[in-house]
């Protein structure tokens, strides 16, 4: 079953959205976020990363640089056929989005980046990962996965135990993460952060203070060494990993949309913060 989707509108437009989803997930987790950026006028398009959205046994001999390929090959598709190419990530899916930009920074109208995770520091990081380099530079990473567990990314108790029922189901991601993908995330931010320097494009970075997976040291990392002048980071305080579903979606939602908003009509802005909470409501 296939999980990549298309939001394409009747009339063209010539604005499009490339979302690349996280580690060990699939577009499903991107669907209601592609669905309100849709309802904002723009093309939008998710599709599933080498070895994402089925069983564990098909990540296990892929590399960062199948991942690196498939979203360079998505991104340029999209650049052949519209005007302007914006492009949002969740975890994983936000360091491919900086590798893309990194790569064609001319070509990339802006950047939302959701958790950015180039280094797996937080939280519930269990106390024995100070054993995983071991594990990672040996035959191990190819026995060995870290089981999804409590809280699932997630603050928002109603909502984690609906994402608990969905991760049961095979098709929309995986309830574990393998090692051997553990190493290729890594290796890939290793390579995403010796080029960041590279990025130029607008960019809006959104992280969590309490993320279980990636501390916001990530986030303040992208900050300070890319070369964007049009920059900002928020940082949420009553969410965990999964911004996008969690207690202050609707917040996120509404600072990508001004931020796309903002980048089209030429607009820096250095503080997204004047967008309040309480005044965003999006079903």
């Amino acid at each position: 079953m296939s999980l990549d989707f298309e939001f394409k509108h009747e009339i063209k437009t010539d604005k499009a959205i490339l979302l690349i989803h996280g580690m060990t997930g699939s577009p499903y987790e991107l669907k209601k976020y592609g669905q309100f950026l849709y309802t904002q006028g723009y093309d939008v398009f998710a599709y599933c990363l080498p070895g994402h959205g089925d069983k564990v046994a098909e990540i296990m001999s892929v590399t960062c640089e199948d991942w690196l390929k498939a979203s360079y090959d998505s991104f340029l598709r999209l650049r052949k056929t519209y005007k302007k190419v914006f492009l949002s990530g969740l975890c994983l899916g936000a360091v491919l989005c900086l590798a893309i930009a990194e790569k064609y920074p001319d070509k990339v109208d802006g950047i939302i980046s959701l958790s950015t995770t180039l280094f797996l520091d937080g939280w519930r990081m269990p106390w024995y990962s100070f054993l995983m380099p071991i594990g990672l530079s040996t035959i191990v990473r190819f026995y060995y996965t870290y089981p999804e567990c409590e809280p699932y990314g997630i603050k928002n108790l109603k909502t984690r135990r609906i994402v608990q029922k969905l991760l049961e189901k095979s098709d929309v991601g995986m309830d574990n993460y393998p090692m051997t993908c553990i190493y290729e995330l890594l290796r890939l931010s290793k390579k995403t952060i010796k080029a960041l320097k590279k990025v130029t494009c607008p960019i809006l970075i959104i992280h969590s203070l309490e993320d279980d997976l990636t501390s916001k040291k990530s986030a303040e990392l992208v900050y300070k060494k890319i070369s964007s002048k049009n920059k900002t980071k928020i940082i949420l305080t009553d969410s965990y990993h999964m911004v996008l579903y969690d207690n202050e979606k609707d917040y996120v939602y509404k600072l990508a949309s001004e931020f796309i908003k903002a980048c089209l009509n030429a607009v820096e802005w250095s503080d997204f913060e004047h967008i309040s909470k309480e005044r965003v409501q999006i079903c």
